[in-house]
């Protein structure tokens, strides 16, 4: 294979794994929050906006980790 087709495959795993990555976390935090929010329903509000941070945060990362992929696979 020439390099410009490993850096296309190395992008796409890399890509691939970023976003595998992100919903683990995202679903991980989700579960957890739900729990919570079950244990002790006058924190839902509280439990609800961290949730929301937090996952906002995972997907900031993720898309930093595609935009890498994207600038690998371009140049």
């Amino acid at each position: 294979m020439d390099p410009i087709g490993l850096g296309y495959l190395a992008a796409g795993l890399g890509a691939g794994l970023a976003v595998i990555g992100a919903a683990l976390g995202i679903g991980r935090l989700a579960a957890a929050a739900l729990e919570g929010s079950a244990r002790q329903p006058e924190a839902a509000g509280d439990i609800r906006t961290t949730m929301i941070i937090a996952a906002a945060l995972i997907e900031g990362a993720t898309f930093f980790g595609l935009v890498v992929c994207i600038l690998m696979a371009v140049a």
